[in-house]
């Protein structure tokens, strides 16, 4: 049976387990559940759930785009987007790369998360905006270079869901993963391994946790 982990990855630590000569915070520092490796990809800059397996075929089925699961970010950004620079996003926007794939996008109130550290550098006099941003695409950096394409620079970015798993309450998550190996964890940015939950978060679009977990139902022997 595949052991799935769900992570929430603090701001400024690398998604990897090496951090190959640099002096970067790395998972190594917050996990140390053997053989488990990153299934996708989270920022540097960014926070919020990352997942990691010891299941190669799970790893891929999770972070390759072709598979489309829709990863929702919470993006706090500079200024007030109008209804038309959303729209923007939402039919899909040119980028140096090539156009996006449309985009589900809506103005959420803040989220009820942790306060990250250091804080955000926030212009005076200038209101900042919180976007849930929904994307089944998985380019380098293209939540912030989206937000950026607008002129509302990201100022904060926390990933709250990749397909059906969700950033949530530790307890809720363990009741529904009697199949794996390992309960599945959510841990407050900055500590190691602990049974200590975030707050229940808040989201228009967020389901309820119980219906969150879903590992046993895929079928690693389809792509």
């Amino acid at each position: 049976m595949a052991k799935l982990v769900l992570f929430n990855k603090p701001f400024k630590v690398l998604s990897q387990f090496t951090s190959e000569g640099s002096d970067k915070s790395t998972l190594a520092d917050h996990l140390s559940i053997p053989g488990i490796y990153a299934a996708g990809r989270l920022d540097y800059d960014s926070e919020g759930l990352l997942l990691l397996t010891d299941n190669g075929q799970l790893q891929h089925r999770i972070a390759d785009p072709k598979h489309k699961s829709p990863k929702t970010y919470w993006v706090q950004v500079e200024g007030l987007p109008s209804e038309s620079d959303l729209d923007l996003l939402r039919s899909g926007i040119t980028l140096k790369d090539g156009p996006t794939k449309p985009a589900k996008v809506s103005i959420i109130a803040e989220p009820n998360i942790w306060q990250r550290n250091p804080p955000i550098r926030q212009r005076a006099n200038i209101p900042t905006t919180w976007l849930e941003i929904i994307i089944t695409e998985g380019r380098n950096r293209q939540v912030r270079r989206m937000t950026a394409a607008i002129d509302h620079p990201t100022l904060r970015l926390v990933r709250a869901q990749i397909g059906d798993w969700l950033l949530a309450n530790t307890k809720k998550l363990k009741w529904q993963t009697p199949l794996l190996t390992k309960p599945a964890k959510i841990m407050a940015p900055n500590t190691r391994e602990t049974t200590r939950a975030v707050n229940p978060l808040q989201s228009t679009h967020i389901q309820k946790a119980q219906n969150s977990i879903k590992c046993a139902q895929l079928n690693l022997g389809k792509p």
